[in-house]
Protein backbone atom coordinates (compact mmCIF):
# COMPACT_ATOMS: atom_id res chain seq x y z
CA UNK A 1 0.00 0.00 0.00
CA UNK A 2 0.98 3.60 -0.56
CA UNK A 3 -0.13 5.41 2.59
CA UNK A 4 -0.16 8.98 3.87
CA UNK A 5 -0.57 9.70 7.57
CA UNK A 6 -1.25 13.22 8.76
CA UNK A 7 0.49 13.05 12.10
CA UNK A 8 1.63 9.45 12.32
CA UNK A 9 3.84 9.55 15.42
CA UNK A 10 1.32 9.89 18.24
CA UNK A 11 0.07 7.50 20.89
CA UNK A 12 -2.19 5.63 18.46
CA UNK A 13 -0.52 6.26 15.13
CA UNK A 14 3.10 5.44 16.04
CA UNK A 15 2.27 1.75 16.47
CA UNK A 16 0.47 1.70 13.12
CA UNK A 17 3.39 3.42 11.40
CA UNK A 18 5.84 0.90 12.85
CA UNK A 19 3.77 -2.11 11.79
CA UNK A 20 3.29 -0.74 8.26
CA UNK A 21 7.03 -0.17 7.87
CA UNK A 22 7.80 -3.67 9.16
CA UNK A 23 5.37 -5.09 6.60
CA UNK A 24 7.11 -3.23 3.76
CA UNK A 25 4.40 -0.71 2.90
CA UNK A 26 5.23 2.70 1.42
CA UNK A 27 4.52 5.21 4.18
CA UNK A 28 4.49 8.99 3.93
CA UNK A 29 4.13 11.19 7.01
CA UNK A 30 2.91 14.75 6.80
CA UNK A 31 3.79 16.46 10.08
CA UNK A 32 6.25 18.83 11.71
CA UNK A 33 8.83 16.09 12.21
CA UNK A 34 9.16 15.93 16.00
CA UNK A 35 9.37 12.10 16.30
CA UNK A 36 9.90 10.92 12.71
CA UNK A 37 13.47 9.83 13.44
CA UNK A 38 12.14 7.06 15.72
CA UNK A 39 10.76 5.30 12.63
CA UNK A 40 14.08 5.06 10.80
CA UNK A 41 14.97 6.05 7.27
CA UNK A 42 12.39 4.06 5.32
CA UNK A 43 9.53 6.47 6.00
CA UNK A 44 9.01 9.35 3.55
CA UNK A 45 8.46 12.68 5.26
CA UNK A 46 6.58 15.76 4.13
CA UNK A 47 7.47 18.44 6.65
CA UNK A 48 4.59 20.86 6.96
CA UNK A 49 1.80 22.10 9.19
CA UNK A 50 -1.40 20.65 7.71
CA UNK A 51 -3.24 23.78 8.87
CA UNK A 52 -1.23 25.70 6.27
CA UNK A 53 -3.38 24.31 3.48
CA UNK A 54 -1.71 26.21 0.66
CA UNK A 55 1.78 24.94 1.53
CA UNK A 56 0.49 21.41 2.11
CA UNK A 57 -1.27 21.40 -1.27
CA UNK A 58 1.98 22.39 -3.03
CA UNK A 59 3.95 19.65 -1.28
CA UNK A 60 1.28 17.05 -2.09
CA UNK A 61 0.93 18.09 -5.73
CA UNK A 62 1.06 15.08 -8.06
CA UNK A 63 0.89 12.51 -5.27
CA UNK A 64 -1.88 9.92 -4.98
CA UNK A 65 -2.42 7.32 -2.27
CA UNK A 66 -4.23 4.10 -1.52
CA UNK A 67 -5.00 5.37 1.98
CA UNK A 68 -4.89 8.74 3.71
CA UNK A 69 -5.50 8.86 7.47
CA UNK A 70 -5.70 12.05 9.51
CA UNK A 71 -4.84 11.53 13.20
CA UNK A 72 -5.01 15.22 14.16
CA UNK A 73 -8.39 16.32 12.77
CA UNK A 74 -10.57 17.55 15.63
CA UNK A 75 -13.08 19.96 14.08
CA UNK A 76 -15.19 20.30 10.96
CA UNK A 77 -12.84 22.79 9.22
CA UNK A 78 -10.08 20.17 9.51
CA UNK A 79 -12.01 17.53 7.56
CA UNK A 80 -13.36 20.08 5.10
CA UNK A 81 -9.75 20.94 4.30
CA UNK A 82 -8.86 17.27 3.95
CA UNK A 83 -11.67 16.75 1.45
CA UNK A 84 -10.34 19.65 -0.61
CA UNK A 85 -6.81 18.23 -0.48
CA UNK A 86 -7.54 14.54 -1.09
CA UNK A 87 -10.77 14.15 -3.04
CA UNK A 88 -9.86 12.18 -6.17
CA UNK A 89 -6.35 11.54 -4.80
CA UNK A 90 -6.96 8.62 -2.44
CA UNK A 91 -8.91 5.37 -2.58
CA UNK A 92 -9.71 5.64 1.13
CA UNK A 93 -9.72 8.43 3.69
CA UNK A 94 -9.76 7.39 7.36
CA UNK A 95 -11.02 9.81 10.00
CA UNK A 96 -10.09 9.14 13.62
CA UNK A 97 -13.18 9.90 15.68
CA UNK A 98 -13.76 8.88 19.31
CA UNK A 99 -15.87 6.41 21.27
CA UNK A 100 -16.64 9.33 23.59
CA UNK A 101 -19.03 10.48 20.85
CA UNK A 102 -21.51 7.77 21.87
CA UNK A 103 -24.56 8.98 23.78
CA UNK A 104 -24.14 9.98 27.41
CA UNK A 105 -25.77 8.63 29.45
CA UNK A 106 -25.97 5.36 27.54
CA UNK A 107 -29.35 3.75 26.97
CA UNK A 108 -27.58 0.35 26.84
CA UNK A 109 -24.14 -0.33 28.32
CA UNK A 110 -23.29 -2.55 25.33
CA UNK A 111 -21.92 -0.25 22.66
CA UNK A 112 -22.07 -0.98 18.94
CA UNK A 113 -21.53 1.29 15.97
CA UNK A 114 -25.32 1.78 15.91
CA UNK A 115 -25.36 3.33 19.38
CA UNK A 116 -26.56 6.94 18.93
CA UNK A 117 -23.99 9.73 18.91
CA UNK A 118 -24.77 12.47 21.44
CA UNK A 119 -22.59 13.95 24.16
CA UNK A 120 -23.94 17.09 25.87
CA UNK A 121 -21.04 17.11 28.35
CA UNK A 122 -17.97 17.38 26.14
CA UNK A 123 -17.32 19.78 23.27
CA UNK A 124 -14.46 17.58 22.01
CA UNK A 125 -16.94 14.75 21.39
CA UNK A 126 -19.52 17.03 19.76
CA UNK A 127 -16.87 18.26 17.33
CA UNK A 128 -15.97 14.68 16.43
CA UNK A 129 -19.67 13.97 15.81
CA UNK A 130 -19.90 17.00 13.52
CA UNK A 131 -16.84 15.78 11.58
CA UNK A 132 -18.44 12.36 11.13
CA UNK A 133 -21.69 13.89 9.89
CA UNK A 134 -19.89 16.07 7.37
CA UNK A 135 -17.78 13.21 6.00
CA UNK A 136 -20.71 10.79 5.71
CA UNK A 137 -22.68 13.49 3.89
CA UNK A 138 -19.80 13.81 1.41
CA UNK A 139 -19.75 10.02 1.03
CA UNK A 140 -23.48 9.94 0.27
CA UNK A 141 -23.43 12.90 -2.10
CA UNK A 142 -20.11 12.59 -3.92
CA UNK A 143 -18.74 9.16 -3.02
CA UNK A 144 -15.84 10.51 -0.97
CA UNK A 145 -14.30 7.21 0.26
CA UNK A 146 -14.40 7.75 4.02
CA UNK A 147 -13.97 5.21 6.79
CA UNK A 148 -14.60 6.38 10.35
CA UNK A 149 -12.65 4.75 13.18
CA UNK A 150 -13.72 5.21 16.81
CA UNK A 151 -11.00 4.42 19.36
CA UNK A 152 -11.68 4.34 23.07
CA UNK A 153 -8.94 4.55 25.73
CA UNK A 154 -5.79 3.49 23.84
CA UNK A 155 -2.41 3.54 25.57
CA UNK A 156 1.25 3.06 24.67
CA UNK A 157 4.61 2.62 26.40
CA UNK A 158 5.08 6.33 27.15
CA UNK A 159 2.07 7.12 29.34
CA UNK A 160 0.16 5.24 32.06
CA UNK A 161 -3.59 5.24 31.28
CA UNK A 162 -5.61 6.82 34.09
CA UNK A 163 -9.00 8.24 34.93
CA UNK A 164 -7.67 11.65 35.90
CA UNK A 165 -4.27 13.30 35.71
CA UNK A 166 -2.78 16.76 35.31
CA UNK A 167 -1.79 18.61 32.17
CA UNK A 168 1.76 17.23 32.36
CA UNK A 169 0.68 13.60 32.04
CA UNK A 170 0.39 10.53 34.20
CA UNK A 171 3.73 10.40 36.03
CA UNK A 172 2.63 12.47 39.03
CA UNK A 173 -0.07 9.90 39.85
CA UNK A 174 2.49 7.10 39.60
CA UNK A 175 4.79 9.13 41.86
CA UNK A 176 2.00 9.46 44.44
CA UNK A 177 1.58 5.69 44.36
CA UNK A 178 5.31 5.14 44.83
CA UNK A 179 5.29 7.54 47.78
CA UNK A 180 2.29 5.85 49.40
CA UNK A 181 0.14 8.95 49.01
CA UNK A 182 -3.62 8.63 48.38
CA UNK A 183 -4.66 8.45 44.73
CA UNK A 184 -8.03 9.69 43.49
CA UNK A 185 -10.31 7.29 41.62
CA UNK A 186 -13.48 8.78 40.17
CA UNK A 187 -16.80 7.47 41.50
CA UNK A 188 -16.72 4.30 43.58
CA UNK A 189 -14.37 2.65 41.10
CA UNK A 190 -16.83 -0.07 40.09
CA UNK A 191 -17.88 1.26 36.68
CA UNK A 192 -16.56 -0.76 33.73
CA UNK A 193 -13.95 0.53 31.33
CA UNK A 194 -11.95 -0.79 28.36
CA UNK A 195 -8.24 -0.25 27.80
CA UNK A 196 -6.65 -1.03 24.44
CA UNK A 197 -2.92 -1.38 23.81
CA UNK A 198 -1.81 0.59 20.76
CA UNK A 199 -0.21 -2.50 19.18
CA UNK A 200 -3.62 -4.22 19.17
CA UNK A 201 -5.28 -1.10 17.81
CA UNK A 202 -2.68 -0.97 15.03
CA UNK A 203 -3.35 -4.52 13.84
CA UNK A 204 -7.08 -3.86 13.60
CA UNK A 205 -6.57 -0.49 11.94
CA UNK A 206 -4.27 -1.94 9.27
CA UNK A 207 -6.93 -4.57 8.58
CA UNK A 208 -9.35 -1.77 7.70
CA UNK A 209 -6.88 -0.04 5.39
CA UNK A 210 -7.43 -0.50 1.67
CA UNK A 211 -10.48 -2.59 2.62
CA UNK A 212 -13.37 -1.94 0.21
CA UNK A 213 -15.87 -3.26 2.75
CA UNK A 214 -14.89 -0.50 5.20
CA UNK A 215 -15.72 2.38 2.84
CA UNK A 216 -18.69 4.38 4.08
CA UNK A 217 -18.56 2.59 7.45
CA UNK A 218 -17.93 3.62 11.04
CA UNK A 219 -15.97 1.05 13.04
CA UNK A 220 -14.93 1.04 16.69
CA UNK A 221 -11.58 -0.48 17.63
CA UNK A 222 -11.17 -1.60 21.24
CA UNK A 223 -10.14 -4.58 23.29
CA UNK A 224 -12.86 -6.99 24.44
CA UNK A 225 -11.54 -6.83 28.01
CA UNK A 226 -13.69 -5.01 30.58
CA UNK A 227 -12.23 -3.89 33.90
CA UNK A 228 -13.46 -1.77 36.77
CA UNK A 229 -11.50 1.38 37.55
CA UNK A 230 -10.54 -0.22 40.85
CA UNK A 231 -8.99 -3.12 38.93
CA UNK A 232 -7.22 -0.72 36.57
CA UNK A 233 -5.57 1.18 39.41
CA UNK A 234 -4.73 -2.04 41.23
CA UNK A 235 -2.95 -3.28 38.08
CA UNK A 236 -0.96 -0.04 37.90
CA UNK A 237 0.02 -0.22 41.57
CA UNK A 238 1.03 -3.86 41.14
CA UNK A 239 3.19 -2.94 38.14
CA UNK A 240 4.87 -0.30 40.32
CA UNK A 241 5.31 -2.85 43.10
CA UNK A 242 3.34 -0.87 45.71
CA UNK A 243 0.08 -1.11 47.63
CA UNK A 244 -2.70 1.10 46.27
CA UNK A 245 -3.99 3.81 48.61
CA UNK A 246 -7.23 4.76 46.85
CA UNK A 247 -9.60 7.60 47.65
CA UNK A 248 -12.93 7.50 45.84
CA UNK A 249 -14.36 10.86 44.83
CA UNK A 250 -17.62 11.38 42.95
CA UNK A 251 -17.23 12.41 39.33
CA UNK A 252 -19.64 15.28 39.88
CA UNK A 253 -17.48 16.61 42.73
CA UNK A 254 -14.31 16.32 40.64
CA UNK A 255 -16.01 18.09 37.76
CA UNK A 256 -17.11 20.87 40.13
CA UNK A 257 -13.51 21.17 41.38
CA UNK A 258 -12.22 21.69 37.84
CA UNK A 259 -10.40 24.89 36.95
CA UNK A 260 -8.65 26.35 33.91
CA UNK A 261 -5.95 23.66 34.03
CA UNK A 262 -7.98 20.66 35.20
CA UNK A 263 -11.27 20.42 33.34
CA UNK A 264 -12.76 17.05 34.22
CA UNK A 265 -16.35 17.94 33.37
CA UNK A 266 -16.23 16.57 29.83
CA UNK A 267 -13.66 13.80 30.28
CA UNK A 268 -15.46 12.34 33.32
CA UNK A 269 -19.17 13.11 32.96
CA UNK A 270 -18.93 12.86 29.18
CA UNK A 271 -16.80 9.74 29.12
CA UNK A 272 -14.93 7.95 31.92
CA UNK A 273 -17.61 7.96 34.64
CA UNK A 274 -19.84 5.84 32.39
CA UNK A 275 -19.62 2.05 32.19
CA UNK A 276 -18.74 0.91 28.69
CA UNK A 277 -18.67 -2.57 27.15
CA UNK A 278 -17.88 -2.66 23.44
CA UNK A 279 -19.36 -5.16 21.00
CA UNK A 280 -16.67 -5.52 18.32
CA UNK A 281 -18.61 -7.88 16.06
CA UNK A 282 -18.47 -5.45 13.14
CA UNK A 283 -14.70 -5.00 13.38
CA UNK A 284 -14.14 -8.76 13.48
CA UNK A 285 -16.36 -9.21 10.44
CA UNK A 286 -14.35 -6.62 8.50
CA UNK A 287 -10.99 -7.89 9.79
CA UNK A 288 -11.38 -11.68 10.05
CA UNK A 289 -9.27 -13.27 12.75
CA UNK A 290 -8.61 -10.09 14.69
CA UNK A 291 -8.47 -10.46 18.46
CA UNK A 292 -6.82 -8.09 20.92
CA UNK A 293 -3.82 -9.90 22.39
CA UNK A 294 -2.45 -7.62 25.12
CA UNK A 295 -4.22 -8.08 28.46
CA UNK A 296 -4.22 -4.87 30.49
CA UNK A 297 -2.25 -6.13 33.48
CA UNK A 298 0.47 -7.28 31.07
CA UNK A 299 0.41 -4.17 28.89
CA UNK A 300 0.55 -1.70 31.78
CA UNK A 301 3.57 -3.54 33.22
CA UNK A 302 5.34 -2.94 29.91
CA UNK A 303 4.38 0.73 30.11
CA UNK A 304 5.51 1.15 33.71
CA UNK A 305 8.82 -0.62 33.06
CA UNK A 306 9.48 1.56 30.02
CA UNK A 307 8.76 4.78 31.91
CA UNK A 308 10.91 3.77 34.87
CA UNK A 309 13.81 3.20 32.46
CA UNK A 310 13.30 6.59 30.76
CA UNK A 311 13.65 9.48 33.22
CA UNK A 312 12.70 12.00 30.53
CA UNK A 313 9.15 10.62 30.70
CA UNK A 314 8.97 11.13 34.49
CA UNK A 315 7.61 14.66 34.28
CA UNK A 316 6.54 15.92 37.67
CA UNK A 317 3.46 18.09 38.15
CA UNK A 318 3.53 19.78 41.58
CA UNK A 319 0.40 21.82 40.84
CA UNK A 320 -1.68 18.73 40.14
CA UNK A 321 -0.18 17.03 43.18
CA UNK A 322 -1.31 19.95 45.35
CA UNK A 323 -4.76 19.91 43.69
CA UNK A 324 -5.18 16.23 44.61
CA UNK A 325 -4.21 17.00 48.21
CA UNK A 326 -6.75 19.84 48.35
CA UNK A 327 -9.57 17.65 47.00
CA UNK A 328 -8.80 14.85 49.47
CA UNK A 329 -8.54 17.31 52.38
CA UNK A 330 -11.88 18.87 51.42
CA UNK A 331 -13.51 15.45 51.62
CA UNK A 332 -11.88 14.70 54.97
CA UNK A 333 -12.99 18.08 56.33
CA UNK A 334 -16.54 17.49 55.14
CA UNK A 335 -16.69 14.13 56.90
CA UNK A 336 -15.37 15.68 60.13
CA UNK A 337 -17.88 18.53 59.90
CA UNK A 338 -20.82 16.14 59.45
CA UNK A 339 -19.70 14.02 62.41
CA UNK A 340 -19.49 16.98 64.79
Amino acid sequence: MKVLFIGGTGKISMAISRQLIEAGHELYLLNRGSRNSELGGSVKTITADIHDEQTAAKLLDGLTFDVVADFIAFDTPDVERDVRLFEGKTKQYIFISSASAYQKPLSDYRITESTPLANPYWEYSRKKIACEEYLLKRYRETGFPVTIVRPSHTYDERSIPLGIHGEKGSWQVAKRMLEGKPVIIQGDGTSLWTMTHNSDFARAFIGLMNNIHAIGQAVQITSDESLTWNQIYECIADALGVKLNAVHVSSEFLAACSNDKYDFYGSLLGDKSNSVVFDNTKLKRLVPGFTAQVRFDQGVKQTVNYILKHPELQVEDPEFDAWCDKVIKALDDAIKAVKQ
